[in-house]
């Protein structure tokens, strides 16, 4: 199979990018692993900046029909008291909040319009193996189904397979591990009308949780450190249920629902970046080009800021090309590449320095036995930057006005 772009990976990134091309006219093909994009435990904050995308590209009244939970601002708790750091309600723009939505309904959203642009092709069940290389440079990739081994070459190859990518392996690419002092515990348990509505961190000596409201249910995130799992494991799950009761009381007699560890799912936390996120052919977004902690929920955000100024970068060209008839992209020059990595390298560093810095001066402290200092008070003005900061991120980036309509595949 021939293709003009063929993109590794349908999370955030590769989805969002997908869209965006098909939409440009430019020949796509979108290859997924799995069968579907029903995984538990994955990214789920939409923030306004990805909210102001969506509006962008007329799926804003879809979206908001899915199920969600909306927050418009942020606390933290140390059992005693709850108090707001960061407040979104002054936000410009229409988007003042941040929408929690499972990763699976998002991601059937952006998948589903972009299958309507007949330029585009989604494969499911589809795992990349490797690269193929010539010349120095990348030339597509080979991926393995039902039916057996095959290969895409491509003028442009996307490695949006997220922090374990295959593809950037494959290519020799290797980020910069920052590291992180914790790993997350992730789980449900059943949620009251009579709890509180909105999300919030809770913090003690030696542990952390988050919990987010998901109407029927919370999902529960507990802080670890760093390779911890097996010991906590090997306490038990009574004793795990104990904990969850200490740090969140009115969740003691629900955490009888976690029957075992089986009930459980573990993240380990990255934090790293690739020093160079593209080859010729190549360029890397997403997690595959920086992987962020969880801390304040930015991935999936930047995944998507990082799909849409690539778009914005490359989609001209790459139809310029086709219309030509002429391989003068063929494959993608890497000079055309790193004009994406300039654009999205300063969000992703300055996002990952702040996120390091929470690590090492409260959440590396706290697991480690110390207790994190309440704020007494967040000034309006510090939560309304803190807000901002969350919500819109670094250079925002917005849709091209060409991309904002869907093509009839009539």
């Amino acid at each position: 199979m021939r293709t003009t772009c063929v993109i590794a990976g349908s999370g955030p990134a590769g989805a969002m990018l997908a869209l965006l091309l098909g939409r440009a006219g430019v020949d796509v093909t979108l290859l997924e692993k799995h069968g579907d994009f029903l995984r538990d435990f994955r990214g789920d904050t939409i923030h306004p900046s990805t909210l102001q995308v969506i509006d962008e590209l007329g799926l804003s009244a879809e979206f908001h029909r899915m199920p969600h939970h909306q927050m418009s601002y942020m606390s933290v708790s140390d059992g005693r008291a709850m108090r707001p750091v960061a407040d979104l309600r002054r936000l410009p723009g229409k988007y003042r909040y941040i929408a929690f939505v499972p990763q699976w309904d998002f991601l059937d959203l952006i998948v589903g319009h972009a299958r309507r642009n007949p330029n585009l092709r989604v494969l499911m069940n589809a795992e990349v193996t490797g690269v193929i290389t010539e010349k120095g440079a990348v030339r597509g990739v080979h991926y393995r189904d039902a039916a057996g081994d095959h290969e895409i070459r491509a003028a442009l190859t996307v490695a949006a397979d997220g922090r374990g990518s295959v593809v950037r392996r494959a290519a020799g690419l290797r980020p910069k591990d920052f590291g992180a002092p914790m790993d997350v515990v992730w789980f449900r348990l059943p949620r009251t009308a009579d709890d509180v509505t909105e999300p919030f961190l809770r913090f003690d000596a030696g542990a952390g949780m988050v919990a987010i409201n998901r109407e029927a249910y919370w999902q529960l995130a507990y802080l670890i450190p760093k390779g911890g799992f097996a010991a906590l494991r090997a306490r038990g799950i009574a004793e795990f249920r104990e904990d969850i009761g200490e740090m969140i009381p009115f969740l003691a007699d629900r955490a009888r629902n976690l029957a075992s560890f089986d009930d459980t799912s573990v993240l380990s936390v990255v934090v790293d970046r690739l020093p160079r996120w593209y080859l010729p052919g190549l360029l890397c977004i997403g997690d595959a080009a920086h992987a962020m902690s969880p801390i304040a929920g930015v991935g999936i955000n930047l995944a998507v800021q990082d799909a849409v100024a690539a778009a914005n970068l490359l989609a001209g060209p790459m139809v310029r090309a086709e219309r030509s008839r002429r391989p003068v992209l063929d494959p993608m020059p890497a000079s055309l590449l790193a004009r994406v990595q300039r654009r999205r390298l300063p969000p992703a560093a300055i996002t990952q320095a702040l996120q390091l810095r929470v690590q090492n001066q409260t959440i590396g402290p706290m697991l480690a036995g110390r207790r994190p200092r309440m704020p007494r008070v967040v000034s309006p003005v510090r939560r309304h930057l803190a807000g901002r900061l969350i919500g819109l991120g670094i250079r925002p980036e917005h849709v091209r006005p060409e991309f904002r309509s869907e093509r009839s595949s009539q």
